[in-house]
């Protein structure tokens, strides 16, 4: 469980710990526009995206630990291409083989639980590890503002590449294969292309697949001005983290609070209420905000970002469980389209949001109210005339 843990936690390390080094970044490589800053991340979750959609078929076709490796020496390169970096558009690049690299452990991560477990236990496996994964958001900025406070940023490149090399090692000696060849699946770009075809024609998985994919874009406009709100706008300054981290606790309290009421209530019933609930509120706080000429109180902004937070936490699971639905004749390879789809439109979606930073959270806060508003058209759309759960 540690393992796993470890080997999932690697995505959200990646992002969160880099947030307060993006104000150096930008510094010391003399980027022109001070949203350049936002691209270290759009970069990385741009290789992410792509890289499930390889990882998933290729992990059901040559194994766990094979895919694996190759997507942890990819991570490593990247990172230490990023450490290396004296030139932005080096960095980027890096970044975005960082991100295709971390598809690898994310892809396997699930896949080796689900080989090994079932039931109950499985639960309890994933359990746990959401609460590690839960843990990192709320933590990693902080480390990362630890190590900044000793050294500079590229040093956190270098604890990547380390961390990697140490979920390999560990990976290696403790972990069997778990999928044996008898049960590994040919790879054909022919099954790909008629599981793409599936999942873009069947209307329950394809809306929810967007509507994550907004949602997410929200979140992601988010994550790139976060250093820049909390940071420069408020003036927060090594308090960042602190920020940071409620915000994330938001999610975790969803998550948990999602556990219980989901089985009460059916995961349709739940995200309906939620996405309403966000769209009315992300409404009036968006008008708020309006009114207080884009530069609320903290205390007006911080609990009112929370909410938004607490309301995707509902949001996201449901929303990919509801979108897998249909799809468990192809569970794998369609899982790995709908998260590439998803995180490409979410980086469609939230970019120009972030870009379009300028001093203020108009854009933050529109950005939740849009993509709420856009969810629950697209999920009211899906289930016309669909059975109840």
């Amino acid at each position: 469980m540690a393992l796993v843990a470890l080997t999932t936690s690697m995505v959200a390390m990646s992002i969160d710990t880099m947030l307060p080094a993006l104000g150096q970044i930008a510094s010391d490589l003399a980027t022109t526009d001070p949203n350049d800053r936002q691209l270290v991340l759009i970069a990385f979750f741009g290789g992410l995206s792509v890289g499930q959609l390889i990882c998933g078929p290729v992990s059901d076709a040559t194994g766990r630990k094979p895919t694996l490796f190759t997507g942890l020496g990819l991570f490593i390169a990247g990172a230490v291409c990023c450490a290396l970096a004296r030139d932005f558009s080096i960095l980027l690049l890096g970044r975005a083989l960082q991100g295709f690299g971390a598809a690898g452990p994310r892809i396997v991560s699930v896949a080796v639980v689900r080989d090994l477990h079932a039931g109950r236990s499985m639960a309890r496996v994933m359990s746990f590890v959401q609460s590690v994964f839960i843990l990192v958001p709320i933590l990693a900025p902080a480390f990362g503002q630890a190590v900044l406070s000793v050294t500079d940023w590229r040093s956190l490149f270098w604890i990547f590449a380390g961390c990697a090399l140490l979920d390999g090692a560990w990976f290696g000696l403790r972990q069997p294969e778990t999928l044996p060849p008898e049960r590994r699946s040919p790879l054909s770009a022919r099954h790909v292309l008629r599981a793409t075809m599936e999942v873009m024609s069947n209307r329950i998985t394809l809306c929810y697949t967007l509507s994550t994919g907004v949602v997410f874009g929200a979140f992601i406009s988010y994550l790139t001005t976060s250093q820049q709100v909390f940071q420069e706008l408020f003036g927060m300054g090594k308090l960042f983290p602190v920020c940071f981290g409620v915000c994330a606790l938001a999610l975790g309290v969803a998550s948990f609070t999602n556990a219980s009421l989901v089985m009460r209530y059916g995961m349709r019933t739940l995200s309906r209420r939620a996405v309403i609930s966000e769209v009315v509120f992300a409404a009036l706080f968006l008008l708020a905000v309006v009114l207080w000429h884009g530069r609320p109180p903290l205390y007006v902004f911080l609990p009112g970002l929370m909410f938004c937070f607490f309301c995707n936490g509902l949001l996201f699971g449901n929303y990919n469980a509801r979108a897998m639905q249909p799809m468990g004749h192809i569970a794998g390879v369609a899982a790995a389209i709908s998260g590439c789809l998803s995180g490409l439109v979410g980086m469609l979606f939230g970019g120009p949001l972030g870009r379009a930073y300028d001093g203020t959270v108009t854009s933050t806060v529109g950005g939740f109210a849009l993509a709420s508003l856009i969810a629950c058209a697209l999920t009211e759309y899906a289930e016309r005339g669909a059975r109840p759960d």
